[in-house]
């Protein structure tokens, strides 16, 4: 008979490290419980459902079932009940420690048109889902929630989302805040569910999505890279920790700032090519979505980002990136155009949003002044990024308020491609 001392040992191990860990709640009166959410299904019927866009014309539909005989299939079509079409994938499943995963199916369907709605059921059994896909021209709506979790917050949070079409979900980093307690990322895709699989979720990492030991456990992202698998490979990155996807006349880098990100790095390499191959006569819009913020005049997690800015702001400010959106820090801020630590008319803005409802509460203290930060609050709320044409874009933060959600902030946004002296060799040229 084995010996279970080593599981028993690493488990109380676990446990310690979790409890031990400094959180942002902490410092502050304001924590929010946990929700948990049940798989009450069958063990082959599909949970956790999620789409992300996976290439020109077409969706990644992931999902997990229980019972591992259940096949990596799709069947789709454009009239509920009928599926003219049914595209197979590929699976995969981990272990961490003593919890072993569901069997986890990834199936990418397309060619699929524009603004239309399909349904689809996956491995041939359970409910049928539907989504719709974006648009292919202006007008396009993203969403853009960092920091969810899954508290009573993040519910709310959810379903004001919910209450207002939009077409791309963003979020920079920290999904399930499972913290290498696993199942908790079952209940986080399960919560999501509803809103996941309706329309495309495209993440990027955070910090709590490393799940790290020493000791024990070396392999980072395990959860994370198993179950939100991005668009990597069709964008030519290297990793799944960083890659880029266009929709609609709008380029998005989603880069990674807990992977290696020095000038000559894999994604430093990665991110140069991308931004060098967009053609702002056609793609007059290109944003960054990140973790940890560079700029940030909140007291919490102060300078976090600084070593990433001091390696990638100039990437990104001669590829004219119009906005950088990130998470982490428990509030929200928007910052003015910048370069450098100074306004510039050519900079991106900088937006911080990691106020979409996680547990370890807002973090509550500013400095008392900041020349660049035109609007901060420490609340809860999310994003939207409206994309009007070829030269304006609406921005809006919503502030939860119980039953409400209402417009807190807002801003228009002028494409730099309008801005000529931001573009010394077209000028010259002229």
């Amino acid at each position: 008979m084995a010996n279970p001392w080593p599981n028993h040992f690493f488990h109380l191990l676990l446990t310690l490290f979790i409890l031990a860990q400094p959180t942002v709640a902490s410092q502050m009166d304001f924590i929010r419980p946990l929700i948990h959410t049940p798989h009450l299904s069958s063990k082959s019927d599909p949970q956790q459902v999620h789409i992300s866009l996976a290439g020109k014309e077409y969706m990644r539909v992931s999902w997990i079932t229980e019972d591992k005989d259940v096949a990596s299939v799709v069947e789709y079509g454009k009239i509920s009940g009928e599926y003219d079409a049914v595209a197979e994938g590929e699976h995969t499943c981990y272990a961490f420690f003593l919890y072993r995963s569901g069997k986890i199916h990834h199936v990418k369907i397309g060619p699929l048109e524009p603004s239309t709605t399909y349904h689809y059921r996956c491995g041939g059994h359970g409910p049928e889902f539907s989504f719709k896909t974006p648009p292919s021209t202006f007008p396009i709506e993203f969403v853009v929630v960092g920091d969810l979790g899954q508290t009573e917050w993040t519910a709310s949070t959810l379903a004001h989302v919910g209450n207002k079409d939009y077409d791309v979900f963003i979020l920079p980093g920290d999904l399930s805040y499972a913290d290498t307690h696993q199942p908790l990322w079952d209940s986080f895709g399960r919560l999501v569910e509803e809103y996941a699989s309706r329309r495309p979720w495209m993440v990027t990492e955070g910090n709590h999505e490393i799940e790290f030991f020493p000791f024990i456990q070396h392999h980072t992202f395990k959860a994370y890279n198993a179950r939100w698998v991005m668009p990597y490979k069709e964008s030519g990155s290297p990793s799944n920790l960083y890659y880029s996807f266009d929709v609609a006349g709008c380029h998005i880098v989603m880069l990674g700032s807990y992977t290696d990100f020095a000038e000559g790095s894999d994604q430093y390499t990665w991110a140069e090519a991308d931004l060098g191959k967009v053609d702002r006569t056609v793609t007059p819009w290109v944003f960054a979505v990140l973790h940890a913020p560079w700029y940030n005049s909140n007291k919490a997690h102060k300078g976090e980002g600084e070593s990433m800015r001091k390696a990638m702001e100039e990437l990104l400010y001669k590829a004219r990136v119009d906005v950088v959106f990130a998470g982490h820090v428990h509030a929200y801020e928007r910052f003015t155009r910048i370069y450098d630590k100074k306004a510039d008319p050519c900079g991106p803005v900088y937006i911080t949003i990691g106020d979409g409802g996680n547990r370890e509460g807002l973090a509550l203290k500013f400095e008392d002044t900041s020349q660049l930060s035109l609007y901060r609050e420490p609340s809860f709320g999310h994003g939207r990024l409206r994309v009007v044409d070829e030269t304006r874009a609406h921005w809006s933060w919503y502030r939860n308020n119980d039953s409400d959600s209402f417009v807190a902030d807002e801003v228009w946004l002028q494409s730099l491609t309008t801005t000529r002296s931001c573009w010394p060799s077209t000028v010259d040229k002229d």
